[in-house]
């Protein structure tokens, strides 16, 4: 069936944009195998004694491989890190925008392309970092698709681990016929991430994290899309959730920020990629 966007926009313009836009700035030159910009993408690169892991980056809702990391994955590479990125949640005629598929059909292209990752950098665990539903997605994978054991780490940059109701307006759609029907069926990634759908009660149910892996959740008191946004954080063992605003009261970033361009946010994610040899983050700190 051919999307007709334009209606679906009309219809539920705060859903399609809220959960976890991102600026399209360049696409990637196929959804399997995107450009390499700065050196990540690099499927030569070898991690050093320093940085032992892969970094994968996980984009957001309607972001892709691509604009979703034109400041963290150039800031991570200048740093040494091997760095990666994938497309994943595609509709077939939509281009660019991803993460609009279900959620746990985007998990299973989570673990197919870390297994390429491994084998192509010759390691046993990547470290994964995710913007958005990229910070919640990789817990599916992780819970139900065997990257337990796959996983040293998961950063989540202002992560929805449990669901949104975007400030009150997810609870409009049952004031509109079929409104909730039409989004599970054109754009499942959205309805995925309402808080108490199926798949996040699913996600939740019996505790945040599974054993072995560092969580470290990053949220922004000016999030509008992850609402409340405390709801990102983690609860478990091995977990630390911080406020952006905690490290630095004059970041003012929110949802789309923090994870695009925000220095503040991009150090205390090299922090939790490198916790042996992590300095204070403050204002300061690039």
């Amino acid at each position: 069936m051919k999307l007709r966007w334009s209606r679906t926009l009309t219809l539920l313009p705060a859903l399609a944009l809220a959960l976890g836009v991102t600026t399209t700035t360049a696409p990637p030159a196929a959804a399997d195998a995107p450009t390499v910009r700065s050196g990540w993408n690099n499927y030569s690169c070898k991690p050093s004694a320093d940085h032992p892991r892969p970094v994968v980056l996980v984009h957001g809702t309607l972001g892709n491989a691509i604009d979703n990391w034109l400041g963290l994955a150039p800031y991570l590479v200048a740093r040494g890190y091997c760095v990666f990125s994938l497309d994943y949640g595609q509709l077939p005629g939509v281009p660019f925008f991803h993460g609009l598929g279900p959620v746990d059909a985007s998990a299973q292209q989570l673990a197919a392309y870390v297994d390429r990752v491994l084998a192509a950098t010759g390691t046993s665990k990547v470290d994964l970092v995710g913007h958005s539903q990229g910070g919640m997605m990789p817990r599916v994978y992780m819970k139900f698709h065997g990257g337990a054991g796959k996983v040293n780490a998961l950063v989540g940059l202002a992560p929805d681990n449990h669901g949104t109701d975007l400030n009150g307006l997810t609870r409009l759609l049952a004031y509109f016929p079929g409104a909730k029907q039409y989004l599970d069926k054109l754009t499942p990634g959205l309805s995925d991430q309402i808080a108490g759908s199926e798949v996040l009660n699913r996600l939740n149910e019996g505790g945040d994290t599974v054993p072995g892996v560092h969580y470290t959740v990053i949220a922004t008191k000016y999030d509008e899309v992850v609402t409340p946004y405390r709801t990102a954080f983690l609860d478990g063992p091995d977990v630390r959730n911080v406020v952006l605003q905690d490290l630095c009261s004059a970041d003012y970033s929110e949802h789309v920020a923090i994870g695009i361009v925000d220095r503040i946010a991009f150090h205390e994610t090299a922090n939790a990629l490198d916790p042996a040899h992590a300095t204070p983050t403050t204002c300061a700190s690039r």
